[in-house]
């Protein structure tokens, strides 16, 4: 499924176009990956809409993706062939600068992200650098993996960032594939700590109670309890001013987004410097994710049982699966059938 150009989707209800294109062929240090299965995520509408910057035209758009490995270039060996790998949104960085050297490859002024610099996983063949994919544990199938690349990996990152010590009161702003995985972390690395959700949709609402939030409501509600942090996990503006005003004092608001969509000014408009961040309050924005964040929480979500909750479409329905993300039809995540496999 390739997309040819930004458009919006709600003016083009098929932005994505089904074509016969040749087969990529594994480079040095690649693989080739037969591709399983792929998640949707809300960074494929920002690459629809134009909110990142320009994906390299024609693309073939996902970066979610459990495969298993069909071929190998020269000088890959880190995996057999027939293994089960996946890849994230991490497709490359350059090794070499202060970020990639320290660990921060997100930071890399040289990112490269799959689906959108390179050709993903809305396909039935891709190819990546061995450095870059990573085995997923035989305790997870195939559908409910694939979001963890993504949803869950930049999930967990949000989570580390918001610093938060188990007993402290934790927020969720948003309650799609990454905000259900947050929670379901959170509950394991922090058992005392209560979390409250905000989400704009009565069943996202019931399906955060049926998972342990301690409270759940409407954005722009306030909580029973001002709340340490808030990882925001929404791709609008309305809820950073909410949440802030959710926040204790020296508590730490995490926007988990690659861009929002378009200023509501009359929502800027409400931000008053007392009540949303004074008393040391912080903003901080996640930037993508590392290699670490991938293999840490893969271990931890094998270890912990954590999966995640999704609804299967077939790939050649892309386009009806991101109209319902967009439309906010969701619960949990939503995957593309590739191939049936595990």
């Amino acid at each position: 499924m390739r997309l040819h150009q930004t458009t919006s989707l709600s003016e083009n209800a098929e932005p994505l176009a089904a074509e016969n294109v040749e087969d990529p062929v594994a480079g040095p240090g690649e693989v080739l990956l037969r591709v399983a299965v792929c998640g949707v995520c809300h960074t494929e509408l920002d690459e629809i809409e134009g909110r990142t910057p320009p994906p390299r035209f024609p693309v073939i758009l996902g970066h979610q993706v459990v495969g298993r490995v069909a071929a190998r270039g020269d000088g890959a060996t880190r995996f057999e062939l027939g293994d089960r790998v996946g890849t994230a949104w991490i497709y490359s960085a350059c090794g070499e600068c202060e970020h990639c050297r320290s660990g921060l490859e997100n930071l890399c002024a040289a990112f490269r992200g799959t689906g959108r610099d390179a050709d993903g996983g809305y396909a039935e063949l891709m190819t990546v650098s061995e450095k870059f994919a990573y085995a997923i544990p035989d305790s997870l199938d195939d559908a409910a993996a694939a979001p963890l690349l993504c949803a869950g990996a930049v999930g967990y990152r949000a989570l580390l960032l918001a610093g938060i010590e188990d007993g402290q009161r934790l927020g969720l702003t948003g309650f799609g594939a990454s905000g259900h995985l947050v929670l379901k972390m959170a509950r394991h690395l922090y058992p005392s700590t209560a979390v409250a959700v905000f989400a704009r949709s009565a069943t996202a609402r019931e399906f955060a109670i049926e998972l342990g939030a301690s409270w759940a409501g409407p954005t722009g509600a306030a909580a029973p309890h001002k709340l340490h942090a808030i990882i925001d996990t929404t791709p609008v503006w309305k809820p950073v001013v909410s949440a802030l005003a959710n926040l204790a004092p020296g508590g730490r608001l995490v926007i988990n987004a690659i861009r929002k969509e378009a200023v509501d000014q009359d929502e800027l408009a409400r931000l008053d410097y007392a009540e949303h961040l004074w008393l040391e309050k912080e903003i901080k924005s996640v930037a993508n994710i590392t290699r670490a964040d991938v293999e840490s929480f893969l271990t931890l979500a094998a270890e912990a049982k954590i999966t995640a909750e999704v609804e299967e479409y077939p790939l050649e329905e892309a386009n009806r699966a991101l109209r319902d993300l967009r439309a906010g039809s969701i619960r949990g995540g939503k995957v593309l059938r590739v191939a049936h496999g595990r």
